[in-house]
């Protein structure tokens, strides 16, 4: 073997690579089981206190809740800034760590769609001409059926409606007259409402970014997925599904409001501040802190890092202890903000200006509001400023709000530098703004969104005209963000929930249990399975399987890839992939040592005439896995993410790994024993004439593939949520029910049918409704739960209320999980599927011909895969309602016709590559004859790989858990038939197509 040294010293660097990378998972859980341990110290020190004796018995429980549910927070956030590991602090360490995705940890999962249709018709200012209107209506009709985006299809359609006839004079708006004027092309009409909508997007990104913020969620992640408008939004263990609704799909604010001095302010604070310690040091205010208890913000929570001293100077200084004054050089800062605070002590700032008897202290006109990003005098990024508002108006409402503004933009002054944004006013913002800056020439006013201070710039002079600059140390992404706020009123853009999935923590855990065993599992499985069949060389295997899970995880982690339920899936069946590359190598060593070869000779001919085999297979894996994560969303893109890095980690890990292992052997004189007894004549000397039998093949194949359509096209499908949209819940009893019983309690309150089905035990249930699914309000969502939980309250023993019915993590009964998807997001889920499927069958044709030289032999193969999906889909047709779990087809079903698309595909390519040696070694012999011996010589290898593989995939279907099973039994199907159909009839094809091709050969001449 060459070039031994430098693969030892990659291998090495590779594997304290992938160590170091998952070191961080080990340092992060290891610093979250010192908060639990912390938090559990703190619940144990309130149980003795005289407070909590006070507590009302039925709120105890709820009470040490939250007090360990704010300590492990404090704890967290006090360390999150702080170096805990290799010169890394928390957050940092956080972020490095392998994420389990919200099927695993529970969660909230929502994709948005920002309805640009809305905003083309702001932008054209309620434009109500025949043509406009047409054309809107023609690009929603074909929008259901394309990938391009809404504002691509508006000027086809309009082109179409209005042909010759210029969008000028729809958009030609006194708003737009600096943009858009009668003799502007269609072309770059179409290009200013692209950057509009673009902006508007960018803006509801921006906004749902920063609410998102304040949820207080442990690695949120919010992505725009491209140009359609859509905005996926990830929330792991958020414990408010309806306050999240609302918040994201509530309209945005923007307001200019002027604001009052430092000095102004200050005594008023210094006063409240004195307040405060009598308050605190009450008995009422031990009630007040027992009221609050559920929120978390007594005194208890707020100062237990304090040293003994400054915990003295706290209970003094309540306010200020947690509220840094401005202050510069010993005096009070001008401008308009009133203190500096860590972001962990906003809240309890919030909660002590909003008592009543310090209300009463302060100027009834003054609004506290916090900064939307970190102050920019503190390095850190922790510390948030508090900028006093001046409500002065008689009704309380902003003196200007976002409507009045026409457009912003990024620029540069005139001598360059830093950038500053221009604003411009409509008509009547610019007497607004006239007026509103005159008063408040060198004070600041400030730009509030959501309650939030995005910026508070100072009046330099009376500004008329309606244009306006703003100055400051920006970065350019700071200056885009505050134009794209500034003209957040400008459009309606609001974002609705077209997609939702709630995990409850409960099924979480049941899911990560349920995987972990299944991973296990089957992982022990597989080492066996080596050992028994390959001896000494499975060992070997098993060493590079170990190495193989090590390289796997290690670059799960450097990718900061999120680990799901089909993720673990992925890794199970990658597991099962892993050993084919030495199930193929070593059949190959076997041949070579059976034809006389000595050892050493037989390992370097078995790897060099496995390699192509090998590398052929594993990239139309590969390929499948790519148009996956492509078309895929979500979950589904954790298994692609894991199948693809899986396949190419344990393709290096066979073919590396275990060769430097047989050298070292064999350089130490050591035997490797390929075989045992039980294994030595498995599947030897057969000789199976399969050509002749491809006849047969055809009829039994014809029959199956006849059934399964006529079930297809007479039974149809279960379809799940994905496809057909539409609200479902997994619901838990405290008692076995029936799917009768729940049924027709259900179709009784929703006047309608609901499809109800077994989840996993008796007392679980799925329960699926299209009830008004066309609405998207959150509304309709509460009165879904609503009637829910009035249809089946009666099947509970205990009594529950609506709220414990619905909350996902106070209660382990009621709903444990929901999905919610609209009809556009499931014709889009139908039309990728779709797409993808066709997608990986032309690639993979494509690349099998290209390899193979020859279009047969993708025909074949193409075949051989058409055959495959068509069975076990039909499989999922006509066995839905038979089996005792769920065979729906959904996005996870895809996601396995593809992977059997991709591994079946692997069979056949071990087989086509033998054929085709053989037509090199005997050139002048029957193609019938070369096709059987290589069918013969590969059936052992076949049926090894395709074992090794089943074999984990039926750990996953009996220990994966209900979620993942429909999942696993397709794979069984598929590796079962993909198997049969790689021999009888792929390569039959083959043969016949190649035999057609000869003879028209032969007339020719």
């Amino acid at each position: 073997m060459q070039s031994k040294g430098a693969i030892k010293f990659v291998a090495i660097l590779v594997a304290l690579a992938c160590v170091y990378q998952l070191s961080f998972t080990w340092a992060t859980s290891h610093q979250e089981k010192k908060a639990e341990k912390y938090a559990e110290a703190a619940v144990e020190a309130v149980k003795q206190s005289a407070q909590f004796a006070k507590v009302a018995d039925v709120d105890k429980a709820f009470y040490l809740d939250s007090v360990a549910k704010e300590k492990n927070r404090f704890y967290i956030d006090s360390i999150s800034s702080e170096k805990v590991f290799l010169g890394y602090t928390y957050k940092d360490i956080k972020a490095k760590e392998i994420n389990l995705g919200l099927d695993l940890k529970g969660g909230m999962n929502v994709m948005l769609q920002v309805q640009v249709k809305d905003l083309i018709k702001a932008l054209a200012d309620g434009n109500q001409s025949p043509e406009f209107e047409q054309a809107l209506a023609l690009a929603s009709q074909k929008e259901a059926n394309s990938r391009e985006d809404f504002i691509t299809l508006f000027a086809e359609s309009w082109d179409e409606v209005a042909p010759g006839k210029r969008l000028a004079s729809v958009f030609g708006t006194y708003e737009m007259r600096d943009k858009i004027n009668p003799e502007t092309s269609n072309a770059d009409v179409i290009k200013v409402i692209r950057e509009e909508a673009e902006s508007a997007i960018a803006n509801s990104f921006n906004v749902l970014r920063n609410r998102i913020d304040r949820f207080g969620v442990t690695q949120p992640n919010i992505q725009k997925l491209g140009n359609s408008g859509r905005i996926l939004v990830e929330l792991p263990g958020v414990k408010e599904p309806e306050r999240v609704r609302k918040l994201l799909q509530g309209t945005a604010s923007l307001e200019f409001w002027p604001t009052y001095d430092n000095s102004e302010i200050y005594p008023f604070l210094v006063e409240a501040n004195a307040a405060l310690k009598d308050i605190l040091a009450t008995e009422e205010t031990e009630a007040v802190a027992d009221s609050t208890a559920k929120d978390a913000t007594s005194e208890l929570l707020a100062n237990d890092s304090l040293s003994a001293d400054a915990a003295a100077w706290a209970k003094e200084n309540p306010l200020f202890a947690v509220l840094n004054p401005s202050v510069y050089n010993n005096q009070l800062a001008p401008g308009a903000c009133i203190g500096r605070a860590h972001y962990k002590d906003t809240v309890l700032i919030n909660s002590y200006l909003k008592m009543p008897q310090v209300q009463a202290l302060l100027p009834a006109e003054l609004k506290a509001m916090w900064t939307v990003q970190p102050s920019q005098f503190d390095p850190s990024g922790v510390l948030y400023e508090l900028v006093a508002i001046k409500a002065n108006t008689r009704d309380g409402k902003a003196p200007l709000d976002g409507g009045m503004v026409s457009d912003a933009s990024v620029a540069y002054g005139n001598t360059g530098g830093s950038p500053q944004v221009d604003m411009v006013m409509n008509a009547e913002g610019s007497r607004i703004w006239a007026r509103l800056t005159a008063d408040n020439l060198q004070k600041q006013i400030a730009i509030v969104l959501d309650g939030m201070v995005y910026s508070y710039p100072t009046v330099q002079s009376e500004i008329t005209g309606g244009r306006s600059q703003i100055t400051g140390n920006f970065t350019i992404t700071e200056a885009e963000d505050l134009a794209n706020v500034l003209k957040s009123g400008k459009l309606p853009a609001p974002a609705t929930i077209i997609q939702e999935q709630v995990v409850g923590p409960s099924l979480g855990s049941e899911s990560i249990n349920a995987g972990f065993i299944s991973f296990i599992l089957a992982f022990c499985l597989v080492l066996v399975y080596m050992i028994i069949f390959y001896n000494g060389a499975g060992i070997v295997a098993n060493i590079a399987l170990l190495c193989n899970a090590l390289f796997l995880f290690g670059a799960l982690a450097s990718f900061g890839a999120v680990l799901t339920l089909p993720g673990i899936a992925g890794l199970v069946l990658t597991m099962g992939m892993a050993v084919d590359a030495n199930v193929i190598i070593y059949e190959r060593v076997k041949e070579e040592l059976r034809a006389g070869k000595q050892l050493r000779t037989a390992i370097k001919d078995g790897y060099s005439n496995a390699y192509s085999a090998i590398i052929d297979g594993n990239l139309t894996t590969i390929i499948t896995g790519i148009v996956l994560f492509i078309f895929g969303s979500g979950p589904v893109q954790g298994f692609a993410t894991t199948l693809v890095v899986g396949i190419i980690t344990s393709m290096l890990s066979s073919i590396f790994i275990t060769r430097l292992i047989f050298e070292a052997r064999l350089d130490k004189n050591k035997n490797i024993t390929f075989d045992n007894k039980f294994s030595r004549g498995f599947l030897q000397n057969v000789h199976i004439d399969f050509v002749k039998l491809r006849k047969t093949a055809y009829i039994v194949s014809s029959a199956l593939v006849i059934i399964s359509i006529a079930s297809i096209a007479f039974k149809g499908f279960s379809y799940g949520v994905d496809f057909t949209g539409g609200r479902t819940y997994i619901l838990r009893f405290d008692k076995d029910v029936t799917a009768e019983e729940i049924r027709s309690a259900a179709n009784a309150e929703f006047g309608e049918t609901v499809e109800v089905k077994q989840f996993g035990g008796e007392s679980q249930m799925k329960v699926t409704t299209k009830y008004k699914i066309q609405d998207n309000s959150t509304e309709v969502d509460q009165e879904v739960e609503a009637k829910l939980y009035n249809a089946l309250k009666g099947f509970y023993n205990a009594e529950m209320s609506l709220e414990d019915f619905t909350s996902t993590v106070n209660n382990p009964n009621g709903i444990i999980s929901s999905d919610k998807v609209g009809p556009t997001i499931a014709d889009d889920i139908k039309r990728n599927a779709v797409v993808a499927i066709v997608l990986s069958m032309i690639a993979i044709f494509l690349y099998i011909a290209a390899r193979f030289r020859n279009w047969t032999w993708g025909t074949g193969g193409l075949i051989s895969l058409a055959h495959d999906s068509i069975i076990v889909i039909g499989f999922f047709s006509l066995f839905s309602g038979i089996l005792p779990f769920s065979l729906d087809v959904d996005q996870t079903f895809i996601a396995a016709v593809l992977t059997i698309i991709g591994y079946s595909i692997n069979d056949s390519v071990v087989i086509f590559d033998r054929i085709r040696e053989y037509n090199v070694l005997y050139p002048k012999r029957e193609l019938k004859l070369n096709i059987n011996e290589a069918l013969n010589s590969t059936l052992a290898r076949c049926v090894n790989t395709s074992a090794s593989t089943l074999v984990v995939m039926v750990a996953i279907a009996i220990f994966g858990g209900e979620v993942i099973r429909g999942f696993a039994c397709a794979l069984i199907v598929g590796i079962i038939v993909g198997a049969y159909s790689s021999i009888f009839v792929g390569t039959p094809i083959v043969y016949d197509l190649n035999m057609r091709k000869a003879k028209k050969a032969e007339l020719k001449k």
